[in-house]
C-alpha cells in the first residue's frame, strides 16, 4: 500500500528487518595513509567474472580515498569481532592500531581472523542517491569455519543455524492434547542439561562421587577457603546441598581439608579429580560443536547468558575476588 507521506525514519526501520553481515572495508589512500571502516551494504554481483560491491555514504570523510584507490578489501567479520567493527564504526580513532594486519595482494590492507575476505581492484563506482556504490572485481578470496557477525534492527547478532525440517522431540505424529509439551522451556532446558551430565555422571560413579559432591568440588576448585554455609550459598539454586557428613567423606577421600576449623579447600588430589571433571565437560562440548557448529553453540551460551540474567535469584557472584573469609 503506497504511503501518503514517506518516512525516511520508518524506512531505516523497515530495511534493519533485513538481517545482512558485518564487514571492513579497506584501502589505501594516494598518500599512503591507510583508511578503513564498517559497512553492511556489501553484496555480490556476478561469479563470472567474480565481482562484488558496497556502498559508502557521499558525506564520509573516506569517499576521496576509496574513489582514487586502484584496490580495497572486503572483510566479512566472524562473531568475536564485535570490538573491531566497533572500532571500525568509530570516527577520529586511529582505527589500524593493534589490529592484526597480513600481507596481501595489493597495498589495501587485509585484516586477520574474519570469516572471509574479498581483495579486489577498484572497477567502477556508480551514483546511489546519497550514497555511492562502489563495484570491484575479486582477485583473491579466502574463508574459514568462523561463525559470522551479523547486523539486525540497529543492533548485532548471532546466527543459529535452522534445519529444513521440524526437530520434533516424539516420533509420534500426533501430541497428546496436555498442556505439558515438548516445547515447554523449562523441560528443553532441564531434559538438555541431564543428558549433557549423563556421561559426567558415570565418571562420578567411578569415583563414587554424589552429584552435590561434584558440585562442591567444583565452587571450591574456583573459590577456596569457604565454609560450609558460604559454600550452600552457591548450591541452594541446584536443588543440592552438602552437609558435615557429605564433607567428611570428600575429607576421607583426601579431596578436600580444613584450611581452618570452620572452612575448606581442596587438597591436592581434589584439584587434580575438579579438572579432571572439567575436561571431561570440555570434551562433551567439543562433541556439540562439531555436531551443531561453532556459531550454534556461540548463540546459545548468549542466549543462555541472558536468559541466567533474567532469572538470577541474587547468588554471589562465583568469581568475584572478594576475600569470603572477612
Amino acid at each position: 500500500m503506497a504511503q501518503a507521506e514517506f518516512d525516511s525514519q520508518a524506512f531505516r526501520q523497515a530495511l534493519g528487518s533485513f538481517t545482512t553481515g558485518v564487514t571492513i572495508i579497506t584501502a589505501t589512500a594516494p598518500d599512503g595513509t591507510p583508511v578503513g571502516l564498517t559497512a553492511n551494504s556489501f553484496n555480490s554481483v556476478s561469479l563470472d567474472p567474480p565481482m562484488v560491491l558496497w556502498s559508502l555514504a557521499k558525506t564520509s570523510l573516506s569517499v576521496t580515498a576509496f574513489s582514487e584507490a586502484e584496490h580495497w578489501n572486503v572483510h566479512v567479520l566472524s562473531q568475536h569481532q564485535q570490538e573491531l567493527s566497533n572500532k571500525f564504526a568509530a570516527k577520529g580513532e586511529d582505527k589500524f592500531n593493534d589490529t592484526n594486519l597480513e600481507a596481501g595482494i595489493s597495498s589495501a590492507p587485509l585484516i586477520a581472523d574474519c570469516s572471509a575476505r574479498f581483495q579486489c581492484r577498484n572497477m567502477v563506482t556508480h551514483d546511489g542517491g546519497d550514497h555511492l556504490i562502489f563495484i570491484g572485481e575479486v582477485l583473491g578470496f579466502d574463508h574459514q569455519a568462523l561463525p559470522p557477525l551479523v547486523f539486525q534492527q540497529g543492533q548485532y547478532a548471532m546466527t543459529a543455524r535452522k534445519p529444513w525440517a521440524a526437530v520434533n522431540l516424539s516420533s509420534e505424529p500426533t501430541a497428546p492434547q496436555c498442556s505439558y509439551n515438548e516445547d515447554l522451556l523449562g523441560y528443553l532446558l532441564g531434559r538438555s542439561h541431564f543428558q549433557m551430565l549423563y556421561r559426567m555422571r558415570k565418571v562420578l560413579d567411578e569415583q563414587a562421587l554424589e552429584d552435590s559432591h561434584f558440585f562442591a568440588l567444583s565452587v571450591l576448585n574456583i573459590q577456596q577457603n569457604l565454609s560450609l554455609e558460604q559454600l550452600n550459598t552457591h548450591l541452594d539454586y541446584t536443588g543440592h546441598s552438602v552437609n558435615l557428613e557429605d564433607m567428611a567423606f570428600l575429607e576421607k577421600q583426601d579431596l578436600i581439608c580444613q584450611k581452618s576449623e570452620d572452612n575448606y579447600q581442596l587438597t591436592t588430589a581434589g584439584r587434580e579429580t575438579s579438572l579432571h571433571h572439567i575436561a571431561q565437560a570440555k570434551v562433551i562440548e567439543e562433541e556439540l560443536i562439531t555436531e551443531l557448529g561453532a556459531g550454534d553453540v556461540m548463540a546459545l551460551k548468549l542466549l543462555l547468558k541472558r536468559l541466567i540474567h533474567q532469572t538470577d535469584p541474587g547468588l554471589p557472584d562465583l568469581w568475584s575476588t572478594e576475600d569470603k573469609s572477612a
